[in-house]
């Protein structure tokens, strides 16, 4: 056999190589964030929801999901430790600089007219035209209803 034929194998063998290591890596650095846990500290669960660390055990990690409301997971579900910054920042919106920033929706064309000041703009939903309340269902008169 010669080196030629044998390299397909070497560079399979040397990316596997390359990639268990960078998840080994990750893992690592994954452990050692949920090890620096505290109670008091933000979080974001795998799942996406922010609380804050009450306890930690040594599989398990108390949350506090909402006020007086605690939780309990496992510490790989555990998806990011926050600092208090952006904990606050997205949880509460304290240090929100896009507070004054107007809402504009999507598809600002949808807008029918200009609303009032203080009132909520009026959407055009595309409504079918309904029939009126004298006007039967079927889009005939009386007087059409009353041949049959």
């Amino acid at each position: 056999m010669s080196l030629i034929s044998l390299l397909p194998f070497i560079v399979i063998i040397g990316a596997m190589f390359l990639m268990t290591r960078n998840a080994k890596k990750k893992q690592a650095e994954a452990a050692q964030m949920r090890d620096h846990m505290t109670p008091g500290t933000g979080v974001r669960t795998i799942g996406g929801m922010y609380a804050t660390v009450k306890e930690v055990g040594d599989d398990t990690v108390t949350l506090e999901v909402a006020p007086g409301v605690h939780a309990i997971y496992a510490k790989n579900a555990i998806g990011a430790v926050l600092d208090d910054a952006e904990y606050n920042r997205i949880v509460h919106g304290i240090g929100d600089d896009l507070s004054d920033t107007p809402v504009v929706p999507d598809d600002a064309s949808s807008l029918t007219e200009a609303p009032a000041e203080g009132e909520a703009p009026k959407l055009d939903l595309g409504k079918k035209d309904e029939p009126k309340k004298d006007e039967p269902k079927d889009g005939k008169t009386d007087g059409e209803a009353d041949a049959k």
